[in-house]
């Protein structure tokens, strides 16, 4: 049995939200007028990706737009694998998604119409064939994450617990329950206190983001490590698309800027990419030149690095006005001073880096998984929208309306809570704490670098198998591990890490060809006989 000085909290809720950025925290406030949410967060409530989204949400508000355009749009951007039925769902609700940010607070930045009238400003970004994509200034997901942060913090059926990471799902199967297969809930450790504990819910929802941090160089914060894709993976449940790995074209170039992202606005605006020697050359790439979706810019700027042997390309908007760029970006120009560069004067020195996961847990249009009680909705899930390419600032977006889509169906469902007694608590009698900890540090280290040698913007079959066989050695590695040391937070994040990591391996094996943000040197031609077929992956022993 478990030590019982070390015995964790049991807590029930109706519904468990695990991750706090827009997807979940939208969702929480759509249910809690009627049941009891629980919201875990890593870290700081406001320490995800949502926060750093620079750019917008993308929506259809301007007469001479239309939902059709989006539609297309988004199917063109996604390479033949978007699921029509998918985006038609998400660029219907688009507008109202807008409108209920707006009735919370959300300031976006507006601007006086043709008819004196003060309206949302618009801007542009790569893909888009309008302006369509609100946004307040430069730090859109920052002012929706403070302002939904704000509502959950009022309300009293939401209870937000920060610094606790879900280690695993708890399943009817996994504890050898009759039945139907469903989720009971999660073993969460709490980071204060170093203890796991039970949350027991009918309803979980996975809102825990991407597994960019699964590449050496990303633009996301450090927490991107694919805990919900792992966690839904080890229950039984279908991940597809995991080979589509989005790469930002445009992070800065600087030791110490870490991961800061260059917003596609810029682009958007009249930014453009240039050569060291100052030669723009992305007309030589696509005729959309810097307003190509990112996969094709990404591309480019690799292939001029690599054919150069240049650490890094520029991009340039010093040809605008000064007030015009302070006043369209004013933290991207606030930040890159901190660096020693100004944006209005002269090149930003950028690399590509990895952005966004396009795949994730397969989900239908109201986020139900392959588990009954579990959904999935933000970027952690596969709902059929971004196909082999998400287009800028439908990520957002995507959050939004699927939030309100499993909040309604879970209004429509409300099953019983679960029975605390059919949970068994988390079993410590067997394991020590470490005194190794560089074990996790140093296989961290590894699988992040052999991501990128191998598994990054350009592939090859030779690549794939050499990455193949390091990620057997570290699972290996890693499960010894997990079963003789006491979890931690940088040991769960390693493993899910490497089981995300492992399945994008085999999702980029097995797609021959190259289509959408997947390219091999092997197969470097599309091949239309796979258009509209993702790449489903299905874990060992699961029904689905």
């Amino acid at each position: 049995m478990q030590d019982s000085t070390r015995a964790g909290a049991r807590r029930s809720v109706d519904v468990l939200v695990i991750g706090s950025g827009a997807a979940g925290l939208s969702l929480a406030l759509h249910l809690a007028s009627e049941q009891r949410v629980a919201v875990l967060s890593k870290g700081p409530v406001c320490e995800g990706s949502t926060f750093y989204a620079q750019g917008g949400v993308s929506a259809v508000l301007d007469r001479h737009d239309s939902l059709e355009a989006h539609v297309r749009d988004t199917l063109d951007a996604g390479g033949g694998l978007c699921d029509e039925a998918a985006v038609r769902h998400t660029v219907e609700h688009g507008p109202e998604s807008i409108q209920w940010l707006q009735e919370l607070g959300v300031p976006f930045t507006r601007e006086p119409g043709d008819d004196g009238r003060v309206q949302l400003h618009l801007t542009r970004e790569g893909g888009h064939s309008h302006r369509r994509v609100v946004h307040a200034a430069d730090a859109t997901g920052k002012a929706i994450e403070n302002t939904l942060v704000e509502q959950v913090r009022r309300h009293p059926n939401i209870e937000l617990f920060e610094h606790h990471i879900a280690v695993d799902l708890l399943t009817s199967h996994k504890f050898g329950l009759t039945g139907p297969r469903r989720c009971l809930g999660a073993y969460v450790l709490n980071l204060k206190s170093h203890q796991v504990e039970i949350f027991a819910a009918p309803c979980v929802v996975l809102a825990s983001g991407g597994a960019s941090k699964v590449y050496l160089y990303s633009s996301n914060p450090d927490g991107s490590t694919g805990d919900g894709i792992a966690m839904a993976w080890r229950a039984g449940c279908r991940v597809a698309n995991m080979e589509f790995m989005q790469f930002h074209p445009t992070c800065l170039f600087h030791p110490s800027a870490k991961s800061f992202l260059i917003s596609e606005a810029v682009r958007g605006e009249g930014g453009r990419l240039l050569l060291p020697d100052g030669t723009p050359f992305m007309e030589r790439f696509d005729p959309r030149e810097e307003l190509a979706p990112r996969d094709i810019v990404a591309r480019a700027i690799d292939h001029e690095m690599k054919r150069l042997g240049a650490d890094c390309v520029y991009l340039d908007i010093s040809h605008k006005p000064a007030d015009f760029i302070t006043s369209h970006f004013p933290n991207i120009h606030e930040r890159c001073l901190e660096y020693g560069f100004d944006m209005t004067r002269d090149p930003l020195p950028v690399v590509p880096a990895a952005h966004y996961t396009c795949g994730g847990v397969m989900t239908d249009l109201a986020a139900r998984t392959d588990l009954d009680g579990l959904y999935a909705i933000g970027e952690v899930a596969c709902t059929g929208l971004h196909g082999a390419n998400r287009m800028a600032s439908n990520s957002l977006l995507e959050c939004l309306v699927f939030a309100r889509s499993a909040a309604q169906d879970m209004g429509l469902r409300r099953p019983q809570p679960v029975p605390m007694d059919l949970i068994p608590a988390w079993d410590e009698s067997r394991v020590t704490d470490s005194d190794e900890e560089v074990v996790v540090a140093h296989n961290w280290e590894e699988l992040r670098r052999f991501m990128w040698d191998y598994v990054g913007i350009v592939r090859s079959s030779k690549r794939l198998q050499r990455a193949q066989r390091r990620i057997e050695l570290l699972q290996g590695e890693i499960h010894e591990y997990y079963s003789n040391f006491r979890v931690t937070n940088d040991l769960i994040e390693l493993r899910n890490l490497a089981q995300v990591a492992e399945i994008i391996i085999r999702s980029a094996q097995s797609r021959k060809e190259s289509r959408g943000l997947h390219y091999t040197l092997d197969y470097p031609q599309t091949d239309p006989a796979l258009a509209g077929r993702p790449t489903v992956l299905t874990p060992p022993g699961s029904p689905a």
